[in-house]
C-alpha cells in the first residue's frame, strides 16, 4: 500500500499512546464484492480463509479508498514495527428511539454542555451517530473535527471545579440514556470462542471467569430529578454518581471520589493487599484539566475498577460521593482483560524462520510434483493417476505432523514447569525462555523478605543525630515528637478489630507498643470527628502526658511524592503536622538549620548496608484553621528534621545463590526498585562476582533515568550497557526501562511480586509474577512459590524446549525428506510405496518418535552460553543439508545396486515361499525383471530396498537428532525414547531377517537373499557411523565454530555487541571518578559511585 492518500483517507488512532494507530477510510465497491463472492465459492472456501489472515486484502479486494467521512470500511495499522493490519465495519447508533421518550429536538443540545463529545458526535438531523468498535473500544465520529474518538469515559480536559459543578448532583434521565446508547454498556465481556475458531485462535477459561462477576453488581446511583436509586453496573454510564456505602464494595468502574475518603485494595491492579486511602478532588478555581491541577498523583482521587472499597467514610456526615469516569473496557481493568486479548506480537526470529523452513519444503514439493508429472506423463499413465501421485508429493515434502511435533516439546515443559509450582498461560513464550540473556529483578519481595523489622532509629537534636535506638533491646522509645510521628503518621485503618494498611506502617506502629481505636459518639473534642481514628499508649509503652493522638487528616503517601503527611491532635495538648517518606525527600522540606550536617553520610551507611530508611520531620500548627482547609503545601513547610527510622529488609535464602548463578551462565542481572539506590548497591556486593579488571557498574536513579531519556537519549544505550541498579523507578519507567533494553536486542525477563510491576511483567519477553493476585493474569509465568528460584528453572526448561524444537524440527525435515527421495526414486520406476508401507513410516516410526524424542527433561545446571537462536544458522543448516545428501546418497546406491544384482535380472520372486531352495531354482522366466505379478504393482526389489533403507534412517536420524548436553538430560536418560528406538529397530530387523510370507505380502514387500539384507544394514550402519562423526565434530563442535568465525572475521549484528564493541574501543568511557558541581553531596542529591560490573563474554551463533 502507497503512502499516497486521498484528502481525509488517512488519520491517526489514539496518537501518541502506546496503542497508536493508523486508520484508513475505504468504500465497499459492489463490482468488487461481488467477485470476491464468486472467488469464494470457486476456492471452496480458501479465498475467505486467507481473508481472515490479510484483513488488508481482504479491504484492498472488496473496497475503494474514500475519506473517513464517508468511509463505511475502516483499515487499521498499527504504528509499531509489526506494522499489524485489522479490518472494522463503521456502524451506526440511532438516537430516534428515545425521541418518542424524551422529546428530543435536533436543534438544542442533547446534553448540557456543548463541547462534548457526544454532542459532536450526534449528526443531525437525523439523530445518528457513527462509531467503529476496536479492540473493545468504541470510538465515535466527531463531525466538528473530522476525526474517530475514544467514547466511555469523561473528557480530559474538564477542570476538577467543572467536574463538581456538572456532575455533582448527578445526571437526568435523559443524558443517561443518551450516554448509555452511545458509549454501550459498563461491561467487560471476554466471550467463549466456539469450537470451530479454537483452530486459530487460542481461550482463557481463567480470563472469562476473571471478569465474569465484573457485570453483576448492584450499585446505589443519584439522580438530579430520580434521587437515589438502585441500579444494576451494566446501566452504568459517565458521569453518573454513586453512592458508595458501607464496607467490602467491588467497583465496577472507574470513579473520581468527590466526598468523603475511602480505603481501598488494590491487589487486583498491584499485585498487592495493602489498603490505600483515596482522599477526594479538591475544588480548584481555573480551567486547568483536572489530572494535572494538583502536584500529588491524581490516582489518589480514582478508586479503580475490580478494587474493592474496604472502607468509605462521609467527611461531616455526609455521604460518600464519586463520578463514573470510565466504563466498560475504558476502566483499568479492562484496560489489564484488553493487554490480554490483545498482547503484543512477539519479534521471535525462531517462528519467522519456521515460516522459510515451510516455504522451502513447499519449493521442494513443487520441484518433485514438476519431476511426478513428466515422468508419469511421459509413461502414458492416466491423468487421475498422475495428479494423485503429483499430490502426493506434496504431502511427502510438507510433514502435516510438523506443528504437533513442535507443540508436544511445549506441552511436556510446560508439565514438568506445573510440578515445581510455575504456570504458564502463553505456552509459546516457554521457547522464549531459552533466549533469556538478561533478567531483571524487583527488590523488594522478590530479591528481599516481604516483611520489614525495625531495626532502629536515629533521633536528632540541635547537636546532630543522637545514639542509634535499638528495638532489639526490648526499651520503649522515649516519648517525644519522634515518637508521636511513628504512632501517628501512617495510613493504617482498624477493620473487623485488626489493624491493616502497609507493611512499612505496621511495624512502625507495633515497634512504639501503642494501641488503636476507633472514637466513640461520646468524643468530644474541638474540631474532631466523632468517629475519628485514635491512637493510644499501651500500658508496655513509655510514660506519655497525653491520653492519645487523634488522626484529623492524612495527605496519603503517592510514588510521585515520596512521602505522606498526616494532621493530629494531641488529646489535651498540640495540633501538629507529622510527614515521613523518602530522606532526601522530607530533608528538602524541613528548615535547613534542623537537618544534621551528618545527613548524607549517615544515610549513606545505613543505605550501603542495605537498610531501608525513612526520614520523620514535624511542625505545629495553628488552633484556629479547620483541618480540611489547609492546603498541603502551607502544611508541609518549615519542618523540624526528627531522624531516621531505619528497617531491615534481608535477602531471602534463594536470591544469593540464585543470582550467582545467573551471573555464572553470563546472563545478566539487572535490579529495579522504588528504593534508595543504596539499597541495591548493598545486594550487588553480597552476591560475589567474578568480573574482569577494569569493569564496571552503572547506578541510576529513576529521576536520572528519565532526564536521559528524554534529553539525552544518545547516552542512554552506553549507559544501559553496563546499567546494573535502577532504583526510584515509577512503574511507567520499569516499562520504560525494560523496552529499552529489547531495543539493544536483548532477549529480556522481567521478575516482580506485581506490586508496581505489571506494566513492565507485560513488556517484557517473558514476564514471570512472584504473585498469585489477579494481576499475575497479565504475566505470562506465575510461580506459586514466592522466590526467585523460579527464574533459572524457567531458563533450563526454556533451553531444554527450544532445543527440542530444533531437534523436532531437523528431525521432521530429514523424515520427510527420507522419504520425498526414496518416492522420487520409485516413480522413476512408475512405482511408488504401498499404503500400508506410508502407515507403517507415519505411525509406528515417526508418530512414535515425535512423541517420545520431547521428554528429555532439563539438564540441570546452567551453562554459559544459549542454544543457537536461529533455524537458519550454520551448524543447522549443515547438519540438515549434510544427513539430506547422505540420505539420498544410501538411497540411490541402494536402488542402482539391487538393479545390478545377479538375482534381479534373473526375475528373482520372494524367497519366503520356498526353503532350502539354491537361487538358480528360485527363478521366474526373464518378462518380468526384478517384479512380482501383483493388482497393484507396489512390490519390487526396489520397493523393499528403499523402503527398508528408508524406515530405518528414519530411527538413525531421531537418534542422531535427540540431543542431550549441555542443554537437556542425556538422551539414556529418556527410557521411554530409547526404548522405543530399541522396538522399533528391532521389529525393522525382525522384518528384513523373517521369512514370513503373510507379513510380507501385508506390507507390499519381496524377500531377498540374505547377503542383500546384509548389505542393507552395512549401508544403514555407514550411514549411522558417518551422521554420528559429523553431527558430534562438527555439528556440535563449538570450539571449531569459534574459530570459524573469527577466522571469517564474523560479528554478531545484534545492537548490544555493536555497542559493547563501541565502547571497549572508547578511551574516554567511562568517565570514571569525575564528579560535577552538581553532585556534590547535598540533602537533595545522590551520591555517585563505581562498582565493578559483569561482562558477558558469551558468543552468538
Amino acid at each position: 500500500m502507497g503512502d499516497h492518500f486521498e484528502k481525509g483517507q488517512h488519520a491517526l488512532l489514539n496518537e501518541g499512546e502506546e496503542n497508536e494507530m493508523e486508520i484508513f477510510g475505504y468504500q465497499t465497491h459492489s463490482c468488487r464484492k461481488t467477485l470476491c463472492l464468486a472467488g469464494s465459492i470457486f476456492s471452496f472456501g480458501i479465498l475467505p480463509l486467507v481473508f481472515y489472515w490479510k484483513p488488508a486484502w481482504h479491504v484492498w479486494a472488496n473496497c475503494v479508498p474514500c475519506s473517513l467521512q464517508e468511509a463505511d470500511i475502516v483499515l487499521l495499522r498499527t504504528t509499531d514495527e509489526f506494522q499489524t493490519y485489522s479490518r472494522k465495519k463503521v456502524m451506526w447508533i440511532y438516537l430516534s428511539a428515545l425521541n418518542s421518550a424524551f422529546g428530543l429536538t435536533p436543534d438544542q443540545p442533547l446534553i448540557t454542555d456543548e463541547e462534548c463529545l457526544i454532542n459532536r458526535a450526534i449528526r443531525k438531523p437525523e439523530l445518528k451517530v457513527r462509531y467503529i468498535k476496536v479492540q473493545k473500544i468504541r470510538y465515535v465520529w466527531n463531525n466538528l473535527e473530522g476525526q474517530f474518538q475514544k467514547i466511555g469515559s469523561l473528557e480530559d480536559w474538564l477542570s476538577s471545579a467543572k467536574i463538581h459543578l456538572k456532575f455533582g448532583s448527578g445526571l437526568t434521565r435523559e443524558e443517561q440514556e443518551i450516554r448509555r446508547l452511545i458509549c454501550g454498556p459498563n461491561t467487560i465481556d471476554v466471550e467463549i470462542t466456539p469450537i470451530w475458531k479454537l483452530l486459530i485462535k487460542e481461550q482463557s477459561v481463567k480470563l472469562y471467569r476473571l471478569v465474569e462477576s465484573h457485570n453483576s453488581i448492584t450499585v446505589p446511583v443519584c439522580g438530579r430529578k430520580a434521587g437515589v436509586e438502585e441500579l444494576e453496573s451494566r446501566f452504568l454510564v459517565p458521569g453518573d454518581l454513586l453512592i458508595l456505602t458501607g464496607n467490602r464494595v467491588q467497583m465496577p468502574c472507574d470513579a473520581i471520589l468527590l466526598d468523603g475518603s475511602c480505603v481501598v485494595n488494590e491487589g487486583m491492579l498491584t499485585g498487592e493487599s495493602i489498603p490505600v486511602t483515596k482522599t477526594p478532588l479538591p475544588q480548584m478555581d481555573g480551567s486547568v484539566p483536572w489530572k494535572t491541577q494538583s502536584e500529588a498523583d491524581y490516582k489518589r482521587h480514582i478508586l479503580f475498577c475490580g478494587t474493592e472499597v474496604i472502607q468509605a467514610k462521609g467527611a461531616c456526615s455526609r455521604t460518600v460521593r464519586a463520578v463514573v469516569l470510565q466504563t466498560g473496557f475504558n476502566t483499568a481493568k479492562g484496560d489489564l482483560v484488553r493487554s490480554i486479548l490483545y498482547p503484543k506480537p512477539m519479534n521471535f526470529k525462531l517462528y519467522r524462520d519456521a515460516i522459510r523452513f515451510l516455504l522451502c519444503l513447499v519449493v521442494t514439493a513443487t520441484i518433485g510434483m514438476i519431476y511426478t508429472l513428466c515422468v508419469y506423463v511421459l509413461s502414458g499413465e492416466a491423468p487421475g493417476e498422475v495428479v494423485r501421485k503429483a499430490l502426493d508429493v506434496i504431502t511427502i515434502a510438507v510433514p502435516p505432523a510438523l506443528p504437533a511435533a513442535l507443540t508436544t516439546g511445549i506441552i511436556y515443559a510446560q508439565k514438568r514447569l506445573k510440578k515445581r509450582g510455575i504456570f504458564c498461560i502463553s505456552p509459546q513464550r516457554i521457547n522464549v525462555c531459552g533466549q533469556l540473556n538478561l533478567v531483571c529483578f524487583d527488590k523488594t519481595g522478590t530479591l528481599t523478605r516481604e516483611g520489614l523489622d525495625v531495626w532502629g532509629v536515629m533521633p536528632c537534636d540541635k547537636n546532630g543525630f543522637q545514639e542509634v535506638h535499638s528495638f532489639a533491646s526490648g526499651r520503649a522509645l522515649p516519648w517525644g515528637p519522634l515518637c508521636a510521628a511513628m504512632a501517628s503518621c501512617h495510613s493504617l485503618i482498624l477493620l473487623d478489630e485488626t489493624i491493616q494498611g502497609d507493611p512499612l506502617d505496621l511495624k512502625m506502629f507495633e515497634a512504639t507498643n501503642w494501641e488503636m481505636a476507633i472514637s466513640g459518639d461520646n468524643f468530644h473534642i474541638k474540631e474532631v470527628p466523632a468517629h475519628a481514628m485514635v491512637v493510644k499508649p499501651s500500658k508496655t509503652a513509655s510514660q506519655v502526658p497525653v491520653e492519645g493522638i487523634a488522626i484529623l487528616h492524612q495527605f496519603p503517601f503517592s510514588s510521585a511524592l515520596q512521602r505522606m503527611t498526616v494532621i493530629v491532635q494531641e488529646m489535651g495538648g498540640d495540633r501538629l503536622a507529622f510527614m515521613k517518606g523518602a530522606p532526601e525527600k522530607v530533608a528538602s522540606f524541613c528548615q535547613p538549620e534542623t537537618v544534621p550536617a551528618s545527613f548524607v553520610s549517615e544515610l549513606q551507611i545505613y543505605t550501603t548496608q542495605g537498610f531501608r530508611v525513612i526520614a520523620l520531620a514535624y511542625k505545629k500548627l495553628e488552633m484556629d484553621h479547620h483541618t480540611t482547609a489547609l492546603a498541603r503545601d502551607k502544611v508541609e513547610a518549615d519542618l523540624i528534621f526528627l531522624g531516621l527510622l531505619i528497617l531491615e529488609n534481608r535477602l531471602k535464602e534463594e536470591t544469593k545463590p540464585v543470582l550467582e548463578e545467573l551471573i555464572s551462565a553470563r546472563i545478566r542481572t539487572v535490579m529495579i526498585t522504588v528504593l534508595h539506590i543504596d539499597n541495591y548497591i548493598n545486594i550487588r556486593e553480597e552476591v560475589s562476582e567474578n568480573t574482569r579488571e577494569g569493569s564496571y557498574h552503572f547506578a541510576l536513579s529513576g529521576k536520572s533515568f528519565q532526564v536521559i531519556s528524554q534529553h539525552f537519549s544518545s547516552l542512554l544505550p552506553k549507559i544501559l550497557m553496563n546499567g546494573t541498579i535502577f532504583a526510584r523507578m515509577s512503574p511507567g519507567q520499569k516499562s520504560s526501562l525494560v523496552e529499552e533494553f529489547q531495543k539493544l536486542d536483548y532477549f529480556v525477563g522481567m521478575c516482580g511480586d506485581g506490586a508496581n510491576d505489571c506494566g513492565a511483567l507485560k513488556m517484557a519477553h517473558v514476564g514471570i509474577s512472584l504473585s498469585e493476585h489477579e494481576a499475575s493474569v497479565a504475566s505470562p509465568f506465575t510461580s506459586k512459590t514466592p522466590n526467585i528460584a523460579c527464574v533459572p528453572q524457567l531458563i533450563k526448561e526454556g533451553r531444554a524446549a527450544f532445543v527440542t524444537s530444533f531437534c523436532m524440527f531437523k528431525y521432521m525435515a530429514l523424515y520427510s525428506m527420507i522419504q520425498y527421495v526414496g518416492v522420487l526414486l520409485l516413480y522413476w520406476e512408475t512405482n511408488s510405496l504401498s499404503n500400508y508401507q506410508f502407515l507403517f513410516q507415519d505411525l509406528a516410526i515417526t508418530t512414535l518418535i515425535g512423541a517420545t524424542m520431547n521428554l528429555n527433561g532439563a539438564y540441570p545446571k546452567l551453562v554459559p552460553f544459549r542454544p543457537v537462536g536461529r533455524l537458519i544458522s550454520p551448524p543447522l543448516l549443515l547438519s540438515v543439508i549434510f544427513n539430506i545428501l547422505l540420505s539420498l546418497a544410501m538411497q540411490t546406491v541402494g536402488f542402482i545396486l539391487v538393479q545390478r544384482q545377479p538375482w534381479y535380472n534373473m526375475g528373482m520372486y520372494s524367497a519366503c515361499t520356498v526353503q532350502n531352495k539354491s537361487i538358480s531354482n528360485l527363478t521366474m522366466p526373464p518378462t518380468a525383471p526384478g517384479k512380482v505379478e501383483s493388482n497393484d504393482g507396489f512390490p519390487s526389489f526396489e520397493n523393499t530396498t528403499i523402503w527398508f533403507l528408508g524406515t530405518i534412517n528414519c530411527i538413525i536420524v531421531a537418534l542422531i537428532f535427540s540431543k542431550g548436553k549441555p542443554f537437556r538430560q542425556p538422551t539414556y536418560k529418556n527410557y521411554i525414547f530409547v526404548l522405543v528406538l530399541i522396538v522399533q529397530l528391532a521389529v525393522c530387523l525382525f522384518i528384513l531377517f523373517a521369512d514370513i510370507p503373510d507379513l510380507y505380502r501385508r506390507l507390499d514387500l519381496l524377500c531377498t537373499p540374505v547377503l542383500w539384507r546384509v548389505c542393507i544394514v552395512i549401508m544403514l550402519s555407514c550411514n549411522f557411523i558417518v551422521s554420528l562423526i559429523v553431527e558430534e565434530a562438527i555439528i556440535e563442535n563449538r570450539a571449531l565454530w569459534m574459530i570459524i568465525k573469527r577466522y571469517f572475521g564474523y560479528q554478531s549484528k545484534s545492537q548490544y555487541r555493536i555497542w559493547h564493541r563501541a565502547l571497549a574501543n572508547d578511551p574516554t568511557w567511562p568517565p570514571l571518578n569525575q564528579m560535577s558541581p552538581s553532585d556534590l553531596p547535598e540533602c537533595d542529591k545522590e551520591v555517585s559511585y563505581s562498582n565493578p560490573v559483569f561482562e558477558s563474554n558469551e558468543e552468538q551463533l
